[in-house]
């Protein structure tokens, strides 16, 4: 299986790197694993629309051909990424909104849409600091990228791994969701 993932933090000492490591060295060696890390390959998050840039031809931008074939290439994508201020990072909304773009990911119908990614999976990782018995009262961006963005491109099944509470959780227990993780990476 071809597995792409979309790696979402600037800290690379992180427990999002620690999460990113885990998933790495556990994955099974018979995959095909391409790492796409947004802040070390500085992606360009500026949507430009102008008489040049278009917003109906952002599926042919020669400036995201590279992650249009990253994303065509897999046949599984798995998201890292921190909730900040109950959002996804900026850098990640920036690259979904230019890179997951109608013509490519999906196109309108005349009710609703096609999702152009069928057969294509996803795993996504959160870490936050929202207690876990409050975030199903809030908008969790790992679920509403799984919901709104990648099922109505048509990428399911999509798994949601939520760590929460970080700031209040100890080593043991982060050792501990560290572990789920790696099981979870070489159940893939």
């Amino acid at each position: 299986m071809n597995i792409l993932i979309i790696y979402t933090h600037p800290n690379h000492e992180s427990f999002n790197a620690a999460i990113l490591k885990q998933v790495q060295n556990n994955l099974n060696s018979k995959h095909n694993i391409k790492l796409l890390d947004l802040y070390a390959e500085k992606f360009n998050t500026v949507l430009t629309f102008d008489k040049n840039h278009r917003r109906r031809n952002m599926a042919t931008d020669p400036d995201t051909q590279k992650y249009h074939d990253l994303v065509t290439w897999a046949d599984h994508l798995i998201f890292i990424f921190p909730i900040w201020w109950s959002g996804m990072p900026a850098i990640l909304k920036g690259f979904i909104d230019r890179v997951f773009a109608s013509g490519f990911a999906y196109s309108y119908k005349k009710r609703g849409m096609q999702g152009h990614l069928q057969g294509k999976t996803a795993w996504i990782i959160t870490t936050h600091n929202t207690p876990g018995f409050v975030t199903p009262f809030i908008q969790d961006y790992g679920k509403v990228l799984k919901r709104q963005i990648l099922a109505m491109c048509g990428i399911k099944p999509c798994k949601v791994s939520s760590l929460p509470y970080l700031r209040a959780t100890n080593a043991e227990k982060c050792k501990k969701m560290l572990y789920k993780i790696a099981e979870q990476a070489k159940g893939l």
